[in-house]
């Protein structure tokens, strides 16, 4: 059955600047279908959120899926499913049906599929359960289950411990999600698919990827298990690794810090088998936004697999970094061999963030005991023709005082930063020497009042 599926996940989508994340990939492989009979039975969603174009290229791949186990199993396009290979039809709404049972003719697949109309809701347990029903106990045959859904279980009970006792029976299942109008839950395709978890579940928001999921599925289900495995894994140069743990086959090095390699030397050449290899990144970029995980990944084996890992994502968040002042452009200083001193003109060097501190001192007049103040300034700056220009505003309160009787209070050092360049007087640039004007608007009120609004109470 070749390469089943490879998979590439992420452990978080959004992390801090510097933060770490766990990368996992996975693969799973099994033996040629074509001295290996396997009974496969496709279960397809036709809730009514499958309608229009999901439900149109769900049967486009399922269909595809047919052709290729089709030519797999004999070599042959023949329309006629060969080598004692099986392929069955189950669908689900509010009930599943089994549209066919476990036949060899292409064209009553293909028309079986073609029948499927949308409406209902989704009832993945009797999906497990018809699809179940359908493997003959007495077969020698391999047992395969594939589980297309666009969403989450809306009827019926609780589908996981039917899923489950299925792969107890030595039922292999892979799930296919496409993410519908109602939300998809990936760890609930996790939970049912067969482990490792990575290695049978795919998962598309775009149902036009739905032809190439089932193609590139019945391509690895129909080809030999793989021997010489070698994965290269290229990390974006955001990223380093920084811990990569033993895999569950073969062996991973760390080619530099940004670079992986895994090999292994067979995977599924007798039975079903799935591996997965885990290590650990870190961001070092220093630069927030989305940052693609691997800058590339290339697949090899000796039976040509092909295998394609999907690109995650992650939303690295840096906060908000300013960098007010450039680095200075470097002064290039040669000293020739055997010279021992050296002077030399590094040219001319411009003063730097030059700006302005205006520190207010304002007197608050006959400020009653036990009442606090609210104290704002507004302050603009004025060009030559009288226009004026926001510089900023201060609020303050002013504490309470004790003393017997009404005081005066000063407030002092209530600061301004006005940096030179967004001086409107039109001065030399990266000069403190021209004349800036300002304006202070000052306002003040007491904060603490006894009046209360009284309640009028009228009795008759």
């Amino acid at each position: 059955m070749g390469l089943n599926n490879s998979n590439k996940v992420i452990s978080s989508d959004r992390i801090d600047c510097s933060g770490s994340l766990k990368v996992t990939l996975a693969l799973a492989a099994s033996p040629d279908i074509s001295s290996n009979p396997t009974d496969i039975v496709l279960i397809l969603d036709r809730s009514g959120s499958m309608a229009g174009s999901p439900l149109a290229n769900m049967k486009s791949g399922a269909k595809k899926f047919i052709d290729i186990i089709d030519e797999a199993t004999d070599s042959s396009a023949d329309g006629h499913i060969g080598s004692g290979s099986r392929i069955g039809i189950v669908s689900f709404a509010d009930t599943a049906v089994q549209n066919t049972q476990l036949i060899t003719s292409v064209d009553d697949l293909k028309s079986a599929v073609d029948s499927l109309t949308a409406g209902g809701s989704t009832n993945h347990a009797d999906a497990f359960t018809k699809a179940a029903e359908l493997f003959d106990p007495s077969s020698s045959n391999a047992r395969v289950m594939v589980m297309f859904t666009d969403g989450k279980t809306t009827s019926g009970p609780n589908p996981s411990p039917i899923a489950a006792a299925a792969r107890a029976s030595g039922v292999i299942i892979y799930c296919i999600g496409l993410v519908g109008s109602d939300g998809i839950d990936p760890a609930v395709l996790n939970d049912w698919a067969t482990d490792p978890d990575a290695s049978h579940v795919a998962i598309t928001p775009d149902d036009g990827d739905l032809e190439d999921l089932f193609a590139d599925l019945a391509a690895n289900i129909s080809k030999p298990g793989a021997t010489n495995i070698v994965i290269d894994e290229v990390l974006n140069s955001d990223f380093i690794i920084t811990n990569v743990l033993m895999p569950t086959k073969g062996a991973a090095t760390i080619l530099s810090p940004t670079e992986l390699k895994w090999t292994i030397d067979k995977l599924g050449t007798t039975a079903n088998e799935g591996a997965t290899l885990e290590f650990f990144i870190q961001h070092t970029a220093g630069t927030s936004g989305t940052k693609q995980v691997n800058a590339s990944i290339t697949y090899t084996d000796s039976e040509n697999n092909q295998a394609v890992f999907p690109t995650p994502s992650v939303q690295v968040d840096c906060g908000i970094v300013v960098n007010p002042e450039p680095c200075p452009i470097p002064v290039n200083i040669p000293i020739a061999g055997c010279q021992d001193s050296l002077v030399f003109d590094a040219g001319d060097v411009h003063l730097e963030s030059l700006g302005r501190i205006l520190q207010l001192n304002v007197s608050l007049k006959n400020v009653c005991p036990n009442k606090r103040v609210a104290l704002a300034v507004i302050l603009t700056e004025v060009d030559s023709q009288g226009t004026e220009y926001p510089r900023g505003m201060k609020t303050v309160t002013i504490p309470a005082h004790s003393s017997p009787s009404c005081q005066d209070i000063l407030v002092k050092c209530i600061k301004f930063i006005l940096p030179e360049d967004l001086s409107v007087s039109g001065g030399i640039p990266n000069s403190m020497c021209s004349t800036r004007n300002f304006k202070a608007r000052i306002f003040a009120h007491t904060i603490d009042t006894e009046f209360r609004c009284c309640d009028s109470t009228i009795t008759f």
